[in-house]
């Protein structure tokens, strides 16, 4: 459970690290350097649904950090109910 936990509150954190902000894309960072590739590939523009598009949704959404965990923890004992847990 720990780990499912671990994994979904680190989310915010590294997505943020990257540049993915809740005010948008900060200037030189990796999303920065995602999105104009994406962009240039794209004809202009970015494709909706894409990797970039989507990473971008999840950072705006700005996400509290306590939301995640509380998510992660049900997400943990669900998967631990239903595949079984040998602890």
């Amino acid at each position: 459970m720990v780990g499912g936990v671990t994994a979904v509150a680190s989310v915010p954190m590294v997505l943020g690290a990257m540049g993915f902000t809740g005010a948008g894309i900060a200037a030189s960072s990796i999303e920065a350097k995602m999105m104009s590739a994406a962009a240039v590939a794209n004809g202009g523009e970015v494709a909706m649904g894409s990797l970039v598009a989507t990473l971008q949704s999840v950072g705006s959404a700005d996400l509290f950090a306590s939301s995640n965990t509380l998510l992660g923890a049900a997400g943990s004992n669900l998967s631990a109910w239903l595949w079984g847990s040998d602890k």
